[in-house]
C-alpha cells in the first residue's frame, strides 16, 4: 500500500495503538535486560512472572476484594518474593556456568508456574475490569483512544525511566554494575553482595509482574499469556542489545510503533516484522543497537 493512500486518521491510530504495545515491550525488555546485564543470567520464567503478576491482580480481587490500586503495588512484592527464593534456591548455583544452565532452569520454573496455574484455572481467559477512575476515552479527533491505555503507557514510560536512573545515575547502580564484575573489591567496601544480587533478580521480576497487572485489563488474564509475548520480548532484547538498559527501552517502544505501522502496511507482516528487524540487527551488529562489543 502506498503511504499517501492511508488516510491520516488510520496512521496516526496505529502509531497510538502501536505506542501502547511498545510500553508492554519496554517494561519486559527492561526487566530482562537488568537481570541479564547484571547477573547475568537469561531468564526465560520472565513470561511467566509477567502472567503471574495478572492472575494475582484477579484473584486478589475476586478472593480477597483488593481492587487493581492495591495489586498494582502488592502482586509486584508477591512475585518479586518468589524470584528471591528462587535465586537462594537454584539460580545462585549456576551463575558462574555456561547461559544455556540459565536458559533450561528458567524454562523449567515456567512450565512449573504455567502447569499449576492451568490445573487451577485453565486456559480461557479470566475477565479483568479497568478501574474505576480511568474507564472511558479521550477523543483526539482522528480515534478515541481509552483512559486506560494511554495510563499504560504513561506508568510504563515512568517506571522505565526511574530505573534507568538508578541504575546509571546513581551509587547504588555503581554498586550493582560493579558487584557482577568484581565482587571481593565490592565486598571490600562493605557491601553485600549476594544479597545485592538477590535483591537485583527479586527487582527485575518485579517488574515484570508490575506490567502483569498494568495488561490486565486489556488482555485476558491466562495462565498462557505470556508465552507469545515472551518471544517478542526476547527479540526486543536482542535487538537493543542483551543487558542495555537504554536499549532495551527505545527498542522496546521504537518496535511497538514499527509493529502498528506495520498492520496498516503489509497486515501480514506485522506478527514476523520485530524477527525479521531481529535478523538484520544481528547480521549487521550482532551485539545489538545498543550493546557494547565484547
Amino acid at each position: 500500500m502506498n503511504l499517501f493512500e492511508i488516510p491520516l486518521p488510520a496512521l496516526l491510530s496505529q502509531l497510538l495503538l502501536g505506542l501502547v504495545n511498545g510500553a508492554f515491550y519496554a517494561m519486559l525488555s527492561l526487566g530482562l535486560a537488568v537481570i541479564f546485564g547484571l547477573l547475568n543470567v537469561i531468564n526465560f520464567a520472565h513470561g511467566a512472572f509477567f502472567m503471574l503478576g495478572a492472575v494475582l491482580a484477579w484473584i486478589g480481587l475476586e478472593y480477597a476484594g483488593l481492587g487493581y490500586w492495591s495489586m498494582l503495588l502488592l502482586a509486584p512484592l508477591v512475585v518479586a518474593g518468589l524470584a528471591v527464593v528462587i535465586e537462594k534456591s537454584m539460580l545462585r548455583w549456576i551463575y558462574k556456568l555456561d547461559h544455556i544452565y540459565g536458559l533450561l532452569l528458567t524454562l523449567g520454573i515456567t512450565l512449573v508456574i504455567e502447569g499449576l496455574l492451568r490445573s487451577f484455572y485453565g486456559v480461557s481467559g479470566l475477565p479483568y475490569s479497568t478501574p474505576d477512575v480511568l474507564q472511558g476515552a479521550t477523543d483526539f479527533g482522528f480515534m478515541q483512544l481509552p483512559n486506560y491505555r494511554m495510563w499504560v503507557v504513561a506508568a510504563s514510560l515512568g517506571t522505565c525511566l526511574a530505573t534507568w536512573y538508578v541504575i546509571e545515575k546513581t551509587r547504588l547502580g555503581a554498586y550493582l554494575r560493579a558487584g557482577t564484575e568484581n565482587p571481593k573489591v565490592v565486598e571490600a567496601f562493605g557491601v553485600n553482595v549476594p544479597t545485592m544480587v538477590t535483591l537485583t533478580y527479586g527487582f527485575g521480576v518485579a517488574l515484570a509482574a508490575f506490567a502483569g497487572v498494568l495488561a490486565a485489563p486489556v488482555m485476558q488474564v491466562s495462565p498462557l499469556m505470556g508465552q507469545n509475548l515472551i518471544i517478542i520480548v526476547f527479540a526486543v532484547v536482542v535487538i537493543g542489545g542483551m543487558g542495555s538498559i537504554k536499549g532495551a527501552i527505545l527498542t522496546g517502544l521504537g518496535l511497538g510503533v514499527v509493529e502498528g505501522l506495520t498492520k496498516v502496511f503489509y497486515p501480514e507482516a506485522s506478527s514476523t516484522v520485530v524477527f525479521a528487524i531481529m535478523v538484520i540487527v544481528l547480521l549487521l551488529r550482532p551485539a545489538g543497537l545498543f550493546g557494547k562489543e565484547q
